[in-house]
């Protein structure tokens, strides 16, 4: 059996003591002084709320990398995630560029905080269609080492489809079967399908909040995010189906 490694996404930072490996964003940071308490964890660029609210980064590359050095020395830190641009066709329609533009830009800036920053980095493969996703790979070249922990952007607003989602890690697999792939925003609905788990090395989710609230719960309350936790973690992986999708 394979295991998903699944980072719970907090808002509060006095809350990542209670869990193993946590994913949070730099934008709960950036005002932060002191230390906090945390086990492994994921910093997240702010990505989807940069993009989606403002169609850039306000924070240059500089900025972002001096965050990451200042954090990573903080927990058993494990990766940053690049300021990727998502792919979404609502999105290339508010920044008016093009799918092809937003896989550039989003090497262009991995190219310059690798230059900047020795802490370990998440790039991420963009795209909308499986076959983007395939072509962005190739423009990264040799810069995907072989093994890579990479990121899959674009997939979040996809959950009630996870057909979808499979065609996207089915066709990224065929090309670099040796990529370990991190789901960014999946929820269990998209996790409920062992195509996505098998193919995945990790993931992460905030959707604990939103349905906590949905149903009238605290969605602040650390025990929600523990119990929404304790669901993905109790999704098994068959080898066997792993090896199905792609072969």
């Amino acid at each position: 059996m394979s295991e998903l490694f699944f980072f719970v996404g907090l808002h509060q930072l006095a809350d990542a003591r209670h869990f193993n490996r946590s994913f949070i964003s730099v934008n709960r940071l950036r005002r932060r002084k002191s230390d906090f308490l945390v086990n492994e964890w994921i910093m997240d660029s702010g990505a989807f709320t940069e993009i989606s609210t403002h169609g850039h980064y306000r924070a240059s590359e500089m900025e972002y990398a001096a965050q990451i050095d200042r954090w990573s020395r903080v927990g058993n830190f494990q990766a940053a995630a690049i300021q990727d641009y998502m792919c979404e066709p609502w999105i290339i329609q508010k920044t008016g560029l093009t799918v092809r533009d937003h896989q550039r830009l989003t090497i262009e800036r991995y190219d310059r905080l690798r230059a900047i920053t020795g802490a370990r980095l998440l790039p991420v493969i963009q795209g909308y269609l499986p076959h983007e996703y395939v072509e962005h790979i190739e423009q990264y070249g040799g810069r995907l080492k072989h093994g890579e922990w990479v990121g899959v952007g674009s997939v979040c607003r996809r959950n009630r489809h996870p057909s979808q989602i499979e065609d996207i890690l089915v066709a990224i697999k065929k090309k670099r079967p040796d990529l370990r792939l991190h789901g960014f925003g999946l929820k269990i609905t998209a996790l409920y399908s062992g195509t996505v788990r098998c193919l995945l090395h990790s993931s992460d989710s905030m959707a604990w909040c939103r349905s906590a609230s949905y149903a009238g719960r605290n969605g602040n309350d650390w025990r929600e995010a523990k119990a929404f936790e304790k669901k993905i973690d109790s999704l098994s992986i068959s080898e066997a189906l792993c090896q199905g999708q792609l072969f």
